[in-house]
This record gives structure tokens, sequence and C-alpha cells, in this order.
């Protein structure tokens, strides 16, 4: 199919001078238009590219300075709890302190825990104190302010404790507008963790660092981990792609730029939390730069075309009418009849060129009416000579096999031996001498393997394997019982056991070829020898001239040359062997059925 579209599209300008001298004119005069047009739309595109990228860059670093320092403000939230005198007094209660005490130093925590929850401003949605040695866990915020015993550590300080960190950021299960701040408290003296502060923040807190750096809306700003997958992310239309994010968790850099098929990528990360801001950009805003100097360049690439075209055909077409005129007048020359063409009379080059061409064109034609006779006999005679050599060798021993079964068996064995003979040399004398059908080749060897098996008795085994359609392909007549005569004379007979013979035909569709093996399990042959045949096939291919071995049988020579003549160098037949393991013939033939393809 394609082959066909790319045959009709080049055709008018492999077979008109006139056509090319248009398509080389115009594309000399369109060429230059549409570089310049793609250098202008790169340039406005790199351009706009360095200006994001510069502004994104400068813009990012403001935008993780001021998300630290929100950060930071937090964080002296949760310093001023550490450092609380109610705190430290209440830590400093022993076991065997009064209940009094101890109520009052829970109040004196509570009440520091009210003061902070309400100067933290409104992000701050509750306040938690967890004492990992006492056990107890304080609650603080606008629905509730309690106190509770708790034996394991609480549900989002695992892993603060599993991993001894001293921070953690971690989003709230139940609402991801939230996220939890916790920090360890750790004694002095050991650094072991005896506590954690935690405070439920309300991420629209940094709505408006991220909206000012998404302020075309095309982009999107977001707070992610350390590997880019996003914390928090209030504009999730634009995600950011797989590359980006491997990209993103290999990089060590604090600050950056990653560029991907499909997006900009700029991250920073903020100061002592662990987290990094980023920014997506995606492909698009950037070549939207250049459409409109493509678009000035379509038009003046368009009406530069037209105009192209036109002086093309103009000049293509005085130009190349004497060639043309040239061009009609070798169609009425006749290299095989004889046939008056008139002439322009043109007394220039042209005309110069038309009356060489016909002087040229009768020589040429004597010559060719000599070398075809020369070359149709040569063929006729080759064709007859590779014919003439075909006498089944085993002819001798067929007669005294049969002789014998006369007087040893039962009549009707020996009818179906000589009847099987007498259907090979029917096939001989009277099938086409060309191709024929690949059934009655292999129908001829069903008659060759059935006088093989009386001879040999049960020693042989034979197996044909083929689909019904390829026994409907041509093929030169008598090619495959050489091969298989050949494999019993050099392979079978000379190894004692069982002997094995098979026929396999394959068909490949994609290269048109129809493949036949014929594979036993004989003596096999040396590395030499197998060289030394393959080189005289290969030859066969190679060369025009055909070789054929003497004698009263026809050969593997003799076969491979016949197909080759027949179907041209593509085809022909090659061998596989190894010593003492038998050998293969592959023998290939087109996929046709009458001369059409399967």
């Amino acid at each position: 199919m394609f082959n066909e579209f790319y045959r009709r599209l080049i055709d008018p300008f492999k077979r008109s001078i006139r056509n090319k001298l248009i398509l080389t004119m115009t594309l000399v005069a369109v060429l230059p238009v549409i570089v310049m047009t793609a250098v202008a739309a790169e340039n406005a595109r790199s351009s706009m590219e360095a200006e994001i990228m510069d502004t994104n860059r400068v813009n990012m670093n403001w935008a993780s300075v001021y998300l630290a320092e929100q950060f930071t403000r937090m964080n002296n939230i949760i310093y001023s709890i550490q450092i609380s005198d109610e705190l430290h007094q209440y830590l400093a209660l022993t076991r065997e302190a009064p209940a009094s005490s101890r109520f009052d130093e829970q109040k004196a925590v509570f009440n520091m825990l009210n003061s902070v929850y309400y100067s933290a401003g409104n992000y701050v949605f509750g306040v938690e104190l967890y004492l990992k040695e006492q056990d107890t866990l304080f609650t603080f915020n606008s629905m509730e302010s309690r106190i509770k015993t708790v034996a394991d550590i609480p549900q989002g300080y695992h892993k603060l404790f599993a991993e001894h960190k001293d921070f953690t950021i971690i989003n709230d299960p139940i609402d991801s507008q939230k996220f939890h701040m916790t920090r360890s408290m750790n004694r002095f003296e050991d650094q072991a963790q005896i506590g954690a502060i935690s405070l439920e923040i309300k991420w629209a807190e940094f709505n408006q660092t991220l909206e000012l750096l998404d302020s075309r809306g095309d982009y999107t700003a977001y707070i992610g981990d350390s590997s880019g997958h996003p914390v928090y992310q209030p504009n999730s239309s634009i995600q950011p792609s797989d590359e980006a994010l491997k990209q993103l968790s290999e990089t060590k850099n604090n600050a950056g730029f990653i560029r991907t098929a499909q997006e900009y990528i700029f991250y920073h990360d903020i100061e002592s939390t662990g987290l990094r801001v980023i920014k997506i950009v995606p492909d698009h805003v950037i070549n939207e730069s250049a459409l409109e100097t493509m678009k000035y360049g379509l038009v003046v690439g368009g009406v530069a075309t037209v105009v192209s075209v036109a002086l093309a055909a103009l000049v293509a077409w005085r130009t190349s009418k004497p060639i043309v005129k040239l061009a009609n007048s070798m169609k009425g020359i006749q290299l095989i009849k004889d046939r008056k063409v008139e002439r322009s009379g043109r007394v220039d080059e042209i005309g110069l060129l038309e009356k060489n061409l016909h002087g040229m064109a009768s020589r040429i034609r004597e010559h060719i009416r000599d070398n075809y006779l020369m070359n149709l006999e040569k063929q006729t005679a080759e064709l007859k000579a590779l014919q003439s050599q075909i006498h089944p060798h085993f002819l001798q021993n067929t007669l005294q096999m049969i002789g014998g079964m006369v007087y040893s068996q039962k009549p009707a064995d020996s009818y179906k031996v000589i009847r099987a003979l007498s259907e090979m040399f029917r096939y001989i004398v009277r099938a086409p001498d060309g191709l024929v059908p690949l059934q009655s080749e292999l129908d001829q060897l069903e008659h060759y393997m059935l006088i093989q098996k009386q001879r040999f008795a049960s020693r042989l085994e034979y197996k044909l394997e083929i689909t019904g359609e390829l026994r409907a392909c041509y093929i030169p007549k008598l090619s495959l019982q050489p091969i298989v005569e050949n494999a019993f004379l050099h392979g079978l007979e000379k190894k004692p056991g069982e002997w094995k013979l098979g026929i396999e035909v394959l068909c490949d569709p994609q290269q048109g070829r129809v493949t036949i093996q014929i594979c036993d399990n004989g003596m096999g042959m040396e590395p030499d020898r197998l060289a030394e045949m393959q080189s005289k096939l290969e030859r066969i291919t190679r060369h025009t001239d055909r070789v054929w071995s003497s004698g009263t049988s026809i050969g593997l020579l003799n076969a491979a040359s016949r197909i080759v003549m027949h179907f041209g160098p593509d085809y022909g037949m090659r061998m596989e062997s190894k010593l003492g393991q038998g050998t293969k013939v592959i023998v290939t033939i087109p996929c046709t059925i009458g001369g059409e393809s399967l």
C-alpha cells in the first residue's frame, strides 16, 4: 500500500523534466521563506524561554525565603511552648507529688496552651503537647481542651519517634487542607526524646505566596517533599510528569531548573523544613509566543509559494519545450521494429541530438536482432542440457528388486512397485518440461519413496508436512527428487541403524516465498566439503552462467541452477550439515499459484 502510494507520488517527477524544474524552482523560492520563518519563531521562543527562566529563578528565591519565614514563625510558637515555665514545672513533678499540685500544674499548662493558641493567628487550628514519659497528651483547639492518658505513642507521632526525627510535617488524614507540624522535645543530657509539640495548621496560610507564583493561571506552584511529590497544591489541574518526579528525586541541589519534554520545572528548598516549593511551566506556554510570528510567516510563505509556482511553471514550460519535443520523437523509435519517425528539422544542439539518436537507434536495432537470436538459442540449449541428464540411477536396483519380488512376494506387492516406477517415468516423459505444481513433485517423491521403502523395509521412516494451499505453488520439474536421491546415496546408505527422512513445506507471506526443507539423519558432511558445496550454490546465484554436474543423474547443482534460471537470484538452494548428525537442504521458491501471489 505504502509502496504504491510512494510510486504514484514520485512518478510524475521521474517521467517529466518539466515537473522537476517546477519542483526545483518552487523549493528554491519557498525554502528560504520557511527557514526564515522557522528561525524567527525559534528566536521568539528562545527569548520567551530565557525571560521565563530568569523571572522564575528570582521569584522562586524570594518565595522560598518567605515560606521559610512563615515556617520559622510557626516554629517559634513551638519553641515558646518548649521554653515555657509552666511546661518545665509540670515536667519537674515527681510521681509522688500530691494530686492537688499535679492538678494545678496541668491547669497552668492548659492556660499556657490557651495563650499560645489565641496568639498564633487564624491559621493555627489546634495545639497538642505529648509527654512520652508521663504518658500524657494535652489537646487544645477551638472545639475542646482536654488531657488524656495514653499508653502508646499517639497517631501522627510514630514517624517522629520511630525515625528519631527532630521535625515532621504530615498532612491531616481527614482534611487535606490542614497539616500537622510536629517538633520533638529532647532531654538536654542524653538527647533522648521525651515528648513532642504539634500544631494543626491550615495550608491556606501559604496560598498567597503560591498564587503569586501562578499569576497567569497557566502555571502551577505547589509545596512538595524532597522527591518532588506534591504535599500541598492549590491548583491541581497540572501535575508533574513521571520524568520530572524522577529527576527531582535525584537532584541534590538546593535550587535549580529541570527541562523535560513536556514542561519546565523550577524548584527551591524551603530552609529547615525538608520541603520544596516547585513551579511547573507547561511547554505550550512558551511555544505560544512563537505562534504569531509563525502565522505571519505562513501568510508570507503562502503568497511566495503561489508566485513561485506560477513563475516556475512559466519558466519550466519555455525551458523544457524543445527537450519535450525531442523526448516525443524518441517515443517513435522502435528498437525491434522499423518505424519511420518524423524529425523536427532543428539545427541547434537538440537537432544534433535527434539526428545522432536516430542513427544510433538503427545500429542498436540490428545488434539486438543478432543478440536476441543467439541468446534465445543459448538459453534453449542450456535448459535442454539440464533436463537431458534426468535418468534415475536407482533404475537397475529397482528392476533387480522387482525380479526378486516376483518369486518371493505376492503379485500385488510387485505390482505396486512396478506401478510406482511406471508413474515416475510417465511423469518424466509426459509432464511439461518447465514449471509444474508442487503437488506433482510431491507425488513423484511418493512413488520414489514407495520403491525405497520396499527396498529398505522397516529401516526407513518418511514424513511429509505441508499445508493445502502450498501444494498449488509452481516449481521446476524434477527439482526435489535429486535432493532426496542424493540424501540416500551420500547420507543414509552409508549409515547403520534407523534412517529418517523428512520434508517440511513452509510459507513466509511477508517475504513472498515458500521454503522446502529436506532433512535426513545420515552421515552428514565434513566442514570442508560443506563449504565447497555452499560456494558452488552461491556461485550459481551470483553469476549468470549456469553450472551443472556431469553424469547420468541430475544433481543438487543442476536443480539449484534451474530454480535460479526460472525465478531469479533471490531464490535457490542452500545446505546445512553436521558430520555424523545429518544434512538439511533448504529450497526457496516464490509464493505463487499459477503466476499469482498467495
